[in-house]
């Protein structure tokens, strides 16, 4: 999806990108943070300060680490609760195989709103 060489900073552009994915994962699915970087074009940790800074007006919730986990399970919880999403026998987040979105269809769910903030 994007064209340019991937970026590796925290500009406007990098944080609505990140932002605009998040919001395309569907209710009761979740995506890790790579997974949303690769879409964007940035590593996992940039997704990661990106939410924790600007991710409160999106649904966080949905975003965890490659295991399933979630560093604000506690907070999440109500959340996963009212999407179905099940926490995993271990108790520190959820099982991907059951509630990873596929990232094709992420990536394809994300594509017009991020061409959208391309074109301006």
């Amino acid at each position: 999806m994007s064209t340019g060489p991937p970026r590796t900073r925290m500009d406007d552009i990098t944080v609505e990108r990140v932002l605009r994915v998040v919001e395309s994962i569907p209710v009761g699915q979740v995506a890790a943070y790579g997974e949303v970087g690769a879409i964007v074009g940035v590593g996992p940790r940039l997704v990661g300060r990106i939410m924790r800074t600007w991710g409160s007006g999106v649904p966080w919730w949905r975003v965890t680490s490659a295991s399933g986990d979630h560093p604000l399970l506690a907070r999440a919880l109500p959340y996963w609760t009212s999407e179905g999403i099940a926490v995993a026998p271990h108790g520190r987040g959820c099982r991907m195989a059951e509630f990873g979105t596929d990232l094709e269809e992420l990536r394809e769910r994300s594509r017009t709103r991020l061409t959208e903030l391309d074109e301006t």
